[in-house]
């Protein structure tokens, strides 16, 4: 998969004829991959390059007033462009979204990014917009590309409980409804980062734990404690996670963390690269009168995550 950044007013490129799909695909999840699989198959009918166009930084971190709080991502870039490589297209565009950007008129748009970049089909969602405040649709298509570009509109992918979306996946991790999003995203959700030194209290009370520093920008689950999978150095290891702010010991409103405890193996794991990948939560937050009740609880945790083993 080539990888192509694009700024605007972007560069003329000589581009071989591609079908691309087209969103923002934050996640990356069962309804984006559906999209992606359509233009991947077109693709191969048309004897043509498949393409996947997408952007960043969120448009929100750019449009939005007086700041706010941050945009965490189901998928920052980088692990976004791993999960789309997955899929077998050929280019993945990426699109700098600025504010001048965002100032593009639905025409503009499909002139600059669509026809200029010898796109001959378009795949997108039904709830696909384009150009200024969103007001191009997958209806309007024809018009501004006047006929140039054929297209194919995927409708929604829905789960047990409605449509599937980066939203409603949202909307479970802070829940801590782990089984729906690892269900809506069609595989086990997981976070990269690195082992830091923290407060070692867990070794104190007979439970060491990885002190784990994660992307700023990637989605944490609500608090509680899971059921994971650690993952270092090509090897995986059962756990259990606590997130929160240990509020058994500090402030609520303090710093949150993410702690693992391996089941059956102590490593000395500073400074290493480490994946956590959630499985099933076992339980929300809890503040404890005190060490006592905290160490019963955590064998109780741990009884749980062997069973489910």
């Amino acid at each position: 998969m080539e990888i192509i950044h694009l700024t605007h007013p972007h560069r003329p490129m000589n581009l071989p004829p591609t079908v691309t799909a087209l969103g923002f695909f934050d996640g990356v999840h069962l309804g984006h991959q559906k999209v992606i699989e359509t233009a991947v198959k077109k693709a191969a009918d048309e004897h043509i390059n498949s393409a996947v166009m997408t952007f960043f930084p969120h448009p929100k971190e750019v449009l939005r007033k007086n700041g706010g709080h941050p945009v965490r991502y189901l998928s920052p870039l980088e692990e976004k462009e791993k999960l789309i490589e997955k899929t077998g297209v050929d280019y993945l565009f990426i699109v700098e979204f600025t504010s001048r950007f965002s100032e593009l008129s639905p025409q503009q748009f499909v002139d600059d990014y669509l026809i200029d970049l010898n796109v001959k089909h378009v795949v997108a969602g039904f709830d696909y917009s384009y150009g200024r405040l969103g007001k191009g649709t997958m209806e309007t298509m024809p018009f501004h590309s006047r006929n140039l570009i054929t297209q194919t509109t995927v409708e929604k992918v829905a789960g047990q409980e409605g449509k599937i979306s980066s939203t409603s996946i949202r909307e479970a991790m802070a829940k801590g409804e782990i089984d729906k999003v690892n269900s809506y995203l069609g595989r086990n959700y997981k976070i990269a980062g690195v082992v830091e030194h923290g407060e070692k209290r867990g070794r104190t009370i007979g439970f060491p734990t990885a002190n784990v520093s994660t992307d700023a920008q990637k989605e944490i689950p609500a608090a509680g404690v899971y059921a994971v999978t650690f993952k270092v150095n090509g090897k995986a290891y059962s756990g259990v996670c606590n997130i929160g702010s240990k509020p058994t010991f500090h402030d609520e409103t303090s710093k949150q963390t993410i702690e693992v405890h391996l089941l059956d193996t102590e490593k000395n794991l500073y400074d290493e690269k480490v994946e956590v990948v959630f499985l099933k939560r076992i339980r929300g937050e809890i503040k404890f009168d005190g060490a006592e009740a905290l160490i019963a609880q955590i064998n109780k945790d741990i009884a749980e995550a062997r069973s489910f083993f």
